[in-house]
């Protein structure tokens, strides 16, 4: 599963770790609002409501600032892009530690989500474009594993700040260390250049006078389909894990009346389940192919959800069975970088990443009250299966009607292809 590592060149592997940083970082952010919404919630006399709205928001934002901040990689540059997003998040985490109100708050989070969406955009196209094909996906799903580590260093800071202080302090401390990606700038400046892919697809568009540059180019005629499939695959595999997600602690505890839940042992299971499922969904995407791979992932999350919500299962059963349940859920977004990257030319790629993976997650922001609707005539377990079984299978009928991009040359334009091949030549000389 490591050997590529060794063959990859310098430049490649600072590309990854500078990109595995970020998405770590990225999670540590994101996950200390969801750790702190109790402290949040006490601190400035909060309904259940309000905090969901701040959560809506800041999603809403992060969907945005995927699309936007995608086609602004493809203008002025993917590092450039990834810089500015990764400063704007930190600083506006840093703010929120500030905040004194419930309106200061939510614009805020909203503003930091916005620059967290956009990372994820120029991040997976910057890894993309640098890392050669037949290792793309490895890479590429072994980056999104950094999750998991942000997501547990998270639970780690929550632990020891509230343990130290009062809630009221440690939460803005907590927001207040959120500071601590825009550092990463400093080696993503002094290891990380441009990849030369982007580099002469701008000097094409310069010489031809014309640019692909902009942010509807992914709907005309030539890639409106690869548009369209893409986003259907996006709502698919957001709107699975919404509407499993939302709705699963409710169940347990109504329905089950079980508590696995709350407990630390079923956090660690799933944050350990989500590294695992990303790491060998990497694997898998380079050894046999992108559509198989989401196909295998969608079909076994229907399984497993259907499994959690409608057998008998007791605590001791969830707590071992919630590994499956977050194993394959983590193996679907871990294969959409490498997917949605291989599926647009360079000067729209940004942009087409960007809107696939982040119009999802609007859409699927529908799923949840789907659920709801549909457990006021049915029972909670029913509606959550049968949203996140149809939701994943959207994945599947979506994936195919794609074509197999597993090992393809993201220089498939024979003008950039050419301008490459001429620089290669001058650098061997």
């Amino acid at each position: 599963m490591f050997h590529w590592y060794r063959e990859i060149t310098p430049t490649e592997r600072k590309t990854f770790w500078g990109c595995f940083s970020g998405w770590a970082l990225d999670a540590l952010d994101v996950q200390m609002f969801s750790l702190a919404i109790p402290a949040l919630i006490a601190a400035f006399s909060l309904n259940k409501a309000e905090a969901g709205l701040i959560s809506g928001v800041t999603l809403v934002a992060s969907a945005l600032g995927g699309w936007v901040m995608g086609a602004a990689s493809d203008r002025i540059g993917r590092v450039r892009a990834l810089q500015l997003t990764i400063v704007w998040f930190s600083l506006f985490t840093l703010l929120s530690a500030f905040a004194q109100s419930f309106n200061q708050l939510l614009v805020l989070k909203a503003l930091q989500g916005f620059g967290f969406g956009g990372e994820w955009a120029a991040g997976a196209v910057l890894m993309a474009e640098m890392i050669r094909p037949e290792h793309r996906g490895k890479a590429m799903g072994m980056v999104q594993s950094a999750w998991a580590v942000g997501w547990a260093g998270s639970v780690l800071l929550y632990s020891t700040l509230f343990l130290l202080l009062s809630p009221d302090m440690a939460w803005r401390v907590m927001f207040g260390i959120g500071i601590l990606p825009a550092f990463l700038i400093i080696y993503i400046r002094r290891n990380i250049p441009e990849p030369a892919t982007f580099v002469m697809a701008q000097k094409k568009n310069k010489k031809d006078k014309a640019s692909y540059s902009e942010l509807f180019a992914i709907f005309k005629p030539d890639m409106l389909r690869m548009t369209l499939i893409g986003a259907l695959i996006g709502v698919g595999a957001h709107g699975g894990y919404y509407a499993l997600m939302t709705w699963l602690p409710t169940f347990l505890k109504t329905e089950r009346h079980l508590s696995v839940l709350g407990t630390s042992g079923y956090l660690a299971v799933i944050i350990v389940a989500f590294w695992c499922g990303c790491m060998v969904s990497a694997y898998l995407l380079d050894r046999i192919g992108r559509r198989l791979n989401l196909i295998l992932f969608s079909g076994c999350c229907v399984i497993t959800v259907l499994a959690y919500v409608f057998l008998p299962l007791g605590n001791t059963a969830m707590l071992f069975l919630g590994f499956p349940l977050g194993f394959f859920a983590a193996g679907i977004p871990a294969s959409l970088g490498a997917l949605f990257n291989e599926l647009y030319p360079s000067g729209v790629r940004g942009t087409g990443v960007g809107f696939c993976y982040n119009f999802g997650r609007i859409v699927s922001a529908g799923f949840p009250i789907l659920v709801g609707h549909m457990s006021s005539k049915m029972s909670l377990g029913t509606a959550i299966g049968i949203d996140a079984a149809l939701a994943y299978s959207l994945v599947v009928l979506a994936v195919l009607a794609l074509p197999e991009t597993r090992g393809k040359n993201l220089n498939e334009d024979p003008c950039v292809t050419e301008n490459l091949a001429g620089a290669d030549a001058k650098a061997s000389a």
